[in-house]
Formats: structure tokens, C-alpha cells, sequence
């Protein structure tokens, strides 16, 4: 019977008298090391396998080094971790005011010198809202009842 040269039995043995090239012989040594991982190898299978793998000139020699490992286990894959929901970055009140203070006091100060009333009026209102907002307790409180300080 003849063959196709479609025949895939055919190119496999035409691969067989192909030369090997060096991604071969370093794609088997890598086999080779990964059977040697999982237990399947022991130090000199894996040295004497690896020596007649580098001195192979032909697929068909290096796929006789590799053809009585199994193929790698299937690893169990495990379930994608649900993407997470973008949580808004906490704004630090402090820094938020003194923003303001540095954007607002220079005009509120020419306000002052251009005007008597004006300025004082805005300045203190200035003074009074910006100790009211920094003077806030400065750890956030935890959920829960309050604690008993002076209490026995």
C-alpha cells in the first residue's frame, strides 16, 4: 500500500529522519527536567537521559528519550478571583482644608487691606469654619458603643 503526502503517518515518520535542532534538544531536557520534578526520574535517568538528549541528531532519537514519560498531569484550575469593585479613595478632611485655606486666605488677606469690614468679616469667618472642621477627632470611630472612660 502506498502513502499520501497527506498521509499524517507518513510525516510522522518523515519527521522522525528530520535533524534535530537545538529548541528540540532543549524542549526535551525541559521534558526530561519536569519528569525529574514530579518523581518520575531519579538523578541519573535524568543525567544519562539528558547527556544522550544533547548527543541526538535526529527527532526520532530525542522523541525514544521522552516516549515511556507520561504527558504532564492536568492541573486542577482553579476558579478566577471575582474582579474587585473599585472602592473611592478616603479624603483626609485636613489636608482638604488646608487646600482651601491656601487657595482662599491670599484673596481673603487683599480683601482685608482693601476694605476694613470686609475683610475682617471674611477672616473670621475663615478662622471659625477652619477650626471647627481640623478640630474633628483624629482617628475615625469604630462601629459600636462608646467606650466607658472613668467608669469602674
Amino acid at each position: 500500500m502506498t502513502t499520501s503526502p497527506w498521509d499524517p503517518t507518513a510525516a510522522a515518520a518523515a519527521r522522525g529522519r528530520l535533524r534535530a535542532s537545538d529548541a528540540d534538544r532543549e524542549q526535551v531536557i525541559d521534558t526530561l527536567k519536569a519528569a525529574f520534578v514530579q518523581g518520575r526520574l531519579t538523578r541519573d535517568e535524568l543525567d544519562a537521559r539528558a547527556g544522550r538528549a544533547l548527543a541526538s541528531r535526529t527527532c526520532a532519537e530525542l522523541t525514544a528519550l521522552t516516549a515511556d514519560i507520561p504527558a504532564a498531569p492536568i492541573e486542577a484550575q482553579l476558579p478566577p478571583k471575582p474582579a474587585r469593585a473599585h472602592t473611592r479613595k478616603r479624603v483626609n478632611t485636613k489636608v482638604a482644608v488646608r487646600s482651601a485655606y491656601a487657595i482662599i486666605l491670599p484673596p481673603a488677606l487683599g480683601a482685608a487691606f482693601l476694605t476694613y469690614y470686609g475683610g475682617f468679616v471674611v477672616l473670621l469667618l475663615l478662622a471659625f469654619v477652619g477650626l471647627m472642621v481640623s478640630a474633628g477627632p483624629s482617628t475615625p470611630r469604630r462601629p459600636g458603643p462608646p467606650p466607658m472612660v472613668g467608669r469602674r
